[in-house]
């Protein structure tokens, strides 16, 4: 007999890492967790009426490796590469456990992925991407004397920063699509997935960097022909004129007018290019919004909409 093709649309959905761990929360595992649980409901809902590919960032997480494996090793430093690779672990199995309570643990499954950059990306070059714990200015300007680390400010403290080359290929493609037309709740591209180029061999080798989670979720969506694409933050949307008193949330928007103003490259710098970049690429609506809303983001209510209008 010949299995029914799944109609219902694909919405690629893409969870902050500060989602995960809110800002000067203990990173303990148990707190995550609780957090997970939170968010693994709200995703939860949204199953029966979605095919869905999740997404996460990892910067807190990826820091906080960084930092426990810089205390612990007596000779080199572990490489980004494989720490992306330990977050997307821990950060994905958390969700999956998480979600099966509510789908059934055969519904949902979790995929390490890469991420291809290009090894002359000028994003190494400048490093942007904040990771790890708050920070304060002493504290960060001590870290980049004594470990030669870069610093920037983010909101009220201080954060690492690291290089963030963008994505050009989600090396697991075919995988997940395969994942998803078997039905699976799939997440992936977990901190916008482990960060590779190609070697002088012509094989994929790891780099020294982390990838953007949004950037690499509007190209997974472009790539498997999402419905949409929906960011999910610790906000209520995309905010003109953000933290002065005339601020306001934008409801509606267009990547025109979106890419007239300045937006904070370590924060909703990246998100708002994701969104530009998946409707320029579709023609569809990309949606930024509050985790803790996601139904009604994703429903179009909360939020805020960016289309070609």
């Amino acid at each position: 007999m010949e299995a029914v093709a799944d109609e219902r649309p694909l919405v690629v959905i893409a969870i902050g890492g500060n989602a995960l761990l809110h800002r000067g929360q203990s990173p303990d595992i148990e707190t995550q967790r609780a957090n997970v649980r939170d968010a693994a409901a709200a995703l939860a809902a949204l199953a029966g009426d979605h095919r869905l590919v999740i997404t996460h960032g990892n910067g807190p997480q990826v820091g906080l490796l960084a930092r426990q494996a810089e205390a612990l090793a007596d000779g080199a430093p572990v490489p980004f590469d494989v720490l992306a690779a330990e977050s997307e672990g821990l950060i994905g199995y958390l969700l999956v456990e998480q979600l099966s309570r509510h789908l059934g643990a055969e519904r949902v499954a979790v995929l390490v992925t890469r991420g291809v950059v290009d090894a002359g990306d000028p994003g190494f070059a400048r490093p942007t991407k904040p990771i790890g714990s708050m920070l304060s200015e002493p504290d960060a300007r001590r870290f980049e004397r004594e470990r030669g680390w870069a610093t920037a400010r983010d909101g009220d403290g201080w954060r690492r920063v690291v290089a963030s080359p963008h994505p050009v290929r989600v090396v697991e493609l075919p995988a997940i699509e395969a994942l998803v037309a078997a039905g699976e709740v799939v997440v992936c591209a977990g901190g916008g997935g482990i960060p590779v180029t190609i070697g002088d061999d012509g094989h994929l080798v790891g780099v020294e960097a982390v990838i953007d989670k949004d950037l690499t979720s509007a190209l997974l969506a472009s790539e498997l022909d999402a419905t949409s694409l929906v960011v999910l933050t610790d906000v209520e949307g995309v905010y003109a004129g953000w933290a002065t008193p005339a601020q306001r949330l934008v409801r509606a928007t267009s990547p025109d007018e979106l890419r007239r103003c300045a937006w904070a490259s370590g924060s909703m710098g990246p998100k708002v290019e994701a969104a530009c970049r998946f409707a320029e690429r579709t023609g569809r609506t990309a949606r930024i919004g509050s985790l803790d809303h996601a139904a009604d983001v994703v429903a179009g209510r909360s939020g805020t909409a960016v289309s070609l209008r």
